[in-house]
């Protein structure tokens, strides 16, 4: 599905836009997947706004925004499991990654139309550094997005500029790091968008009537670990590809609280 062409173009501009990866019944069951775990959430009253804050855009605009965001989907269907270890996903890995690669985490990101949120442009490197930066984002397109219904845009090259300072950990500085700056990504449903979690990306808000939905699977090398005790889950390092070589370090290590 790639080619050392490919894995070079990730090397050089930090993402890799790769076609196909999930066919059509493959993405149908997501979808199917990600109105359930939505209808659950109401009905378990926890369905939430996700949509980010802040001064990229004018307050009275972002109270109108909205975005319905739950982490590690796996956990609530199993489609996204078979969608995480897919074959055509792990060659795509294997290549710019390595033989062996770790599940992170997971996180379902919808945008409904009108009125879905923006992602001002950031890293997601603060959210869960680590020492080797292998980590890297695979956003699975269940929607056909394009610039009108707020695709994802990256800025080519900017994973070799390091950590970069964020606005209270969260983005970048809307004004020195504007959308505009970003490449967009145009993708159809089925494509997986790759890139570095030191890349610069965000989106627009979705200004169309269509859904914007993606699935986010970050991934890192199995060897590369966290340096900060932040974003840590029970599922963080299920094996995607090939083999753990720490022996004593295979799952997170937790404490269960005692009941009061």
């Amino acid at each position: 599905m790639i080619n050392e062409k490919d894995v070079q173009f990730y090397k050089e501009n930090g993402y890799l836009l790769v076609r196909g990866v999930y066919n059509q019944q493959e993405v149908e069951e997501m979808r199917t997947a990600v109105e359930g775990i939505i209808q659950r959430a109401a009905r378990a009253k926890s369905d939430q706004n996700h949509a980010w804050q802040g001064d990229f855009l004018p307050p009275e605009q972002l109270k109108k925004l909205v975005l319905k965001g739950f982490h590690d989907v796996q956990y609530h269907d199993a489609a996204f499991m078979r969608a995480a270890i897919h074959p055509r996903m792990t060659e795509v890995l294997n290549g710019i990654i390595g033989p062996n690669v770790q599940l992170h985490h997971s996180k379902m990101l919808v945008k409904p139309p009108s009125n879905g949120a923006a992602f001002p442009m950031h890293q997601d490197y603060p959210y869960f550094p680590h020492r080797d930066h292998t980590m890297l984002a695979a956003s699975v397109h269940l929607d056909d997005a394009d610039m009108e219904n707020g695709c994802l845009c990256v800025v080519p090259g900017s994973h070799k500029q390091g950590v970069l300072p964020h606005v209270g950990a969260y983005y970048l500085n809307h004004k020195e790091h504007p959308l505009s700056s970003g490449t967009p990504c145009p993708a159809k449903a089925g494509d997986v968008l790759f890139f570095n979690y030191l890349t610069i990306h965000g989106s627009d808000v979705n200004r169309s009537e269509r859904t914007r939905r993606n699935i986010l699977f970050q991934y890192r090398d199995a060897s590369d670990v966290p340096t900060a005790d932040v974003h840590f889950d029970w599922g963080m390092g299920l094996m995607v590809s090939g083999t753990n070589p720490d022996f004593n370090n295979v799952k997170p290590k937790y404490e269960i609280i005692s009941a009061k």
